[in-house]
């Protein structure tokens, strides 16, 4: 196998890729794609949401995404009618199923929110939704099986 041309690969902060289907509220820029690093299971970038801004409801079809906060607080809302809420900071890792209709909240008025996402599969699938939102959404604590709530 010729490891120098088909092994590691990096790419530099200053060469992701913004030409990615976006969703209103936020910029999405690729980093690993097939295009970009061979990638042939996962997709990983970059997601940036403005103060006080929230993206337009969508879904990302059958893949599975994983949202890592670098900076800032995520207020996330999910669900047929977005009726459900939780909120991560710098460190936390946030789950989406596939097929699950969920908005990003930037939940600080002041500072950016900053986070890494991977996702299951190489196509850009985002569905943009036209959503009639419950107010107000219902808080969903984040636990696991092997941890107690608070």
């Amino acid at each position: 196998m010729d490891w120098k041309h088909h092994g590691v690969r990096v790419v530099h902060a200053g060469e992701l890729d913004t030409n990615t289907p976006q969703t209103p509220g936020m910029n999405r820029a690729a980093a690993i794609t097939h295009a970009r690093a061979g990638a042939s299971k996962l997709w990983a970038g970059t997601v940036s949401i403005h103060p006080n801004a929230k993206t337009g409801a969508h879904h990302h079809g059958e893949l599975e995404s994983v949202i890592y906060i670098v900076k800032g607080r995520a207020r996330m809302r999910w669900g047929d009618q977005l009726e459900f809420t939780a909120e991560a900071g710098p460190g936390d890792f946030i789950y989406v199923p596939p097929y699950v209709p969920h908005q990003e909240i930037n939940a600080s008025t002041d500072q950016p929110l900053e986070c890494v996402v991977v996702r299951s599969g190489q196509e850009p699938i985002v569905v943009n939704l036209e959503i009639s939102t419950i107010e107000p959404p219902e808080e969903v604590r984040w636990i696991d099986d092997t941890h107690q709530a608070d």
